[in-house]
């Protein structure tokens, strides 16, 4: 039986690339994104792949949509074996520019749609005893930087959030994982300003995700080396060293 994996967040950039990579390797996939069946990159990969691809609408900052969208995503091929949690949102904000509205769409996408994608799923991995949760975060989760902390405080509090489940729910058969990487050019990205170092291409980075959740079990997937132990040692660091070397990036 063909393995299922479910991706949330799959329009574009790197959530497509995994996607097309998934297919690719006879993988049965579910993309999900607000407005999946009307994406035309979408909609010319199911043509390509009418047997094992299929789309389902879901806005994940509404608690409904999420629970008719996984009862439906779990029809599609009668299990899913993975979910890998891709959708975000970014703003980059001086405090000056503050916007509390993006602000709480940050916290509602990237933080908050994911406990809601994983409160919906779980009952029904538990219904088959087992099941894999995969999240993309992001390095910024490591440290706040500059300009950046409307984006990287829903990240850090998804890392911590599953560290916390992990136990838990590996007692049930259900794994968790997630991923930390760096800059990948994708329309997100493209409102930065500033330059980027190590910056991958989506179709790299989905090329990394999927060969290093295939090589090993490891909790934390990290990439690229050297900007990951950058951001790893201001984690570590005395928060005066820390904070010498974010003042910088001013």
């Amino acid at each position: 039986m063909k393995t299922t994996i479910w991706i949330v967040g799959g329009s574009s950039g790197i959530g497509f690339e995994l996607a097309t990579r998934y297919l690719k390797n006879d993988y049965q996939v579910i993309v999900s994104a607000r407005k999946a069946t009307q994406t035309e990159s979408l909609q010319q990969l199911q043509v390509e792949f009418p047997a094992t691809l299929q789309l389902v609408d879901m806005d994940v900052s509404d608690m409904k949509s999420v629970a008719d969208a996984t009862q439906k995503a779990w029809k599609s091929f009668g299990q899913i074996d993975c979910c890998l949690y891709n959708a975000g949102v970014y703003e980059h904000m001086k405090v000056s520019e503050w916007d509390i509205e993006k602000f709480e769409q940050m916290t509602q996408i990237n933080y908050l749609g994911a406990v809601r994608v994983t409160t919906a799923l779980i009952p029904f991995f538990q219904k088959s005893g087992k099941g894999s949760f995969v999240f993309n975060a992001s390095i910024s989760s490591y440290f706040g930087l500059p300009y950046g902390g409307g984006y990287s405080a829903p990240k850090a509090a998804l890392m911590n959030f599953c560290e916390a489940i992990k136990p838990e729910l590996e007692l049930q058969n259900i794994d968790v994982r997630i991923i930390n990487h760096g800059f990948v050019k994708t329309r997100l990205t493209a409102k930065n300003d500033f330059e980027m170092p190590q910056l991958l291409e989506p179709a790299d980075a989905a090329k990394i995700i999927y060969e290093k959740l295939n090589a090993s079990n490891r909790f934390e997937i990290r990439f690229p080396f050297l900007l990951t132990s950058f951001l790893y040692f201001l984690r570590c660091a005395p928060r005066s060293i820390a904070f010498y070397f974010t003042r910088k990036a001013l």
